[in-house]
């Protein structure tokens, strides 16, 4: 599929089942052309409303699962979920897993991309889950060379860690995809390293990742347009 400028912004649906998804894909209109469909939805009809955006209204979906298992598991789900001909899947950054969904990934075009460091975790979050010690923008930088190396298509990482790991020589040619982004005066809402749809762009990312501040808009359509407007 060829990609257009609007591609930059996915939204995310983080609505309560498939019924508030397809109703905000509605509102939104022709103003979005790509979308995230997350874990929170899957019980709640996810997988048929990214096949309905997909194949009846020819969006573009980014399904956000975050697969974390064994290899030979991580490798069967990608390989049922690689069906569906969406676009983006989300594994955990762990090399092991990344191997495993790109073997369950061939002969499609999904592209896997590797979560590194969540965006709502800082430092303290880090030492609960007893993580190494390091700053974590440098640790979202190491981890996510090490993702690139495990074969990666692109990586999932704040905006404030963009610019860094594009200046990674393994990122020539891979993806940055960025949640954690909050337009100018937004409520940050769970998120703790944020930037603006703007910086993040500027600063290496490929697409942007925003949900409430589009789908909490009075008018998410313009909200959305608003942004596309802002990107440099």
């Amino acid at each position: 599929m060829t990609q257009s400028p609007n591609d930059r912004l996915i939204v995310a649906l983080d609505v309560p089942n498939a019924v508030a998804g397809l109703k905000l894909a509605q509102d939104l209109g022709d103003a979005v052309t790509f979308y995230k469909i997350g874990l929170g939805m899957l019980t709640g009809g996810g997988l048929g409303l990214a096949n309905e955006l997909k194949q009846e209204q020819g969006k573009r979906i980014f399904l956000d699962m975050k697969l974390f298992d064994i290899g030979a598991t991580v490798e069967a789900a990608v390989r049922g979920l690689a069906q569906f001909d969406l676009d983006f899947l989300t594994v955990h950054g762990d090399p092991h897993v990344v191997r495993a969904a790109k073997e369950g990934a061939s002969g499609s075009d999904m592209k896997i991309l590797a979560v590194t460091i969540l965006t709502s975790l800082d430092r303290a979050d880090l030492d609960d889950s007893m993580i190494k010690d390091g700053d974590t923008a440098d640790l979202v930088v190491e981890r996510a060379g090490r993702a690139f190396d495990a074969g990666a298509d692109g990586i999932i990482a704040s905006p404030q860690e963009a610019a860094m790991i594009r200046a990674l020589p393994e990122a020539s040619g891979r993806l940055i995809v960025t949640p954690g982004v909050r337009p100018a005066g937004a409520d940050l809402g769970d998120q703790k390293r944020v930037a603006t749809p703007a910086q993040a762009i500027a600063d290496g990312a490929d697409h942007i990742v925003v949900g409430r501040p589009i789908w909490a808009s009075a008018s998410p359509a313009q909200a959305a347009r608003d942004i596309l407007a802002s990107l440099p």
